[in-house]
């Protein structure tokens, strides 16, 4: 593998899009925060057993990992950027 620019150790630059990565960050740490406090809910409220929600876990943790993660983060992306443009 060749050094990107002929230059030994310089790592190629990161793939620009159209939104500020920040608030990418942002939105996921919000989501999985949200979904950790609705899992902990339901284990304590008896709704959901430890079992099965480290099973949910597993297959969340999975299925991000496949090919499908990037359609999926995308959606979620522009669902949060169109509920992010409503006005009241």
């Amino acid at each position: 593998m060749e050094p990107y620019g002929g230059v030994p150790g310089r790592v190629p630059p990161a793939v620009r899009t159209d939104r500020p990565r920040g608030s990418v960050v942002a939105i996921s740490l919000s989501v999985v925060l949200l979904l950790l406090i609705v899992l902990v809910v339901m284990i304590r409220g008896g709704s959901i057993k430890a079992g099965p929600a480290v099973v949910a876990a597993l297959f969340g943790f999975f299925l991000a990992s496949s090919g499908l993660g990037p359609t999926i983060t995308k959606v979620l992306n522009d669902i949060a950027a169109a509920i992010s443009r409503i006005s009241f």
